[in-house]
């Protein structure tokens, strides 16, 4: 009995299944579920925090927050930056179509809207008179 067995419901052995394994194991390109809503920032306690069992950083009772306005700002800078870097940016050539269909929209609904507007004048000098 060895691991090269052929397997007896689809012919494959042992080793043919393992390299479909790592087959549909590579990356897809996208990111997966579980590294949502983490950030660089957010893996690593920063210091005057102490970490839990479960993994969550909290802040120690000694540790007071920074009166700083700079310190805020640079605070918040870093997290903007952090939550772009979670941002999938489109192509060129999505960013080109996403371009033409707003644009086409307006096109049409700013048609639609004057035809409309000449059509309630119209109504209004027909039903009123000059």
């Amino acid at each position: 009995m060895s691991d090269e067995k052929d397997d007896a419901t689809t012919g494959e052995t042992a080793g043919d299944s393992a390299a479909e394994d790592a087959q549909q194991a590579r990356p897809s390109g996208k990111r997966s579920s579980g590294r949502r809503g983490r950030t660089a920032l957010a893996e690593a306690p920063e210091p005057g925090e102490s970490t839990t069992v479960s993994g969550t950083a909290k802040k120690s009772a000694a540790a007071k927050p920074s009166r700083n306005p700079f310190a805020a700002i640079w605070l918040y800078i870093r997290q903007v930056v952090a939550e772009l870097r979670k941002v999938i940016w489109p192509t060129r050539s999505q960013m080109v179509n996403y371009t033409i269909i707003v644009l086409l929209f307006v096109v049409i609904l700013t048609a639609m809207i004057s035809l409309l507007d000449l059509g309630f004048a119209k109504l209004m000098l027909w039903a009123f008179g000059k």
